[in-house]
């Protein structure tokens, strides 16, 4: 599981340590108590707000630049996915500009994703991809097959990386064919 950084500014450390220690249980606490206890000792309600306060990093971590730089190897300067990549976490930020094709909040027929997944590669297997986007929770399928419809979620860091230059790729490739 990649962790996000979440800064913590404590402006009075003796404040920050008296309340811990005033508040500190007799028995050792599980992982959660300890950060709600961290999170309330730095003057915020509970963990889950501290969290809430942090904005999303705007840009990957140097660690995922590798991920990136691989997953935009398998698209041609059009934007179309040539291959399907073999490593798992470069499948998913692959399959991300897929999911970000895909119209929000909205069922869709088989043909209508096979539409969209066919426009964006050119190696020949949509149904791959289609069966991908459902292994990796980007979608989701009526149990008689007969809909898909996108998974509603934030992309991290990293994928909206390679969502950004692989739409700027497609927007290159549309804007040099219009004025040829």
């Amino acid at each position: 599981m990649t962790r996000t950084p979440l800064p913590l500014v404590i402006e009075d450390a003796a404040q920050f340590a008296d309340h811990l220690r005033a508040n500190w249980p007799e028995t050792p606490p599980g992982h959660l108590a300890t950060l709600n206890l961290v999170a309330k000792a730095a003057g915020y309600r509970s963990w889950q707000a501290l969290r809430a306060t942090t904005p999303e990093p705007t840009t990957a971590a140097p660690e995922d630049d590798k991920r990136i730089a691989s997953a935009l190897r398998v698209f041609d300067d059009r934007g179309r996915m040539t291959r399907w990549p073999t490593g798992h976490a470069v499948q998913r930020l692959c399959l991300a500009t897929f999911w970000a094709r895909l119209p929000a909040r909205r069922e869709l027929t088989e043909r209508e994703v096979n539409d969209v997944l066919k426009s964006g590669e050119t190696f020949g297997d949509h149904v791959l991809l289609r069966r991908s986007l459902i292994d990796h929770g980007l979608a989701k399928r009526a149990k008689d097959g007969s809909t898909y419809r996108r998974i509603e979620r934030t992309p991290d860091a990293a994928e909206r990386a390679v969502i950004r230059q692989v739409s700027e790729r497609q927007f290159a490739a549309r804007t040099e064919q219009a004025g040829a």
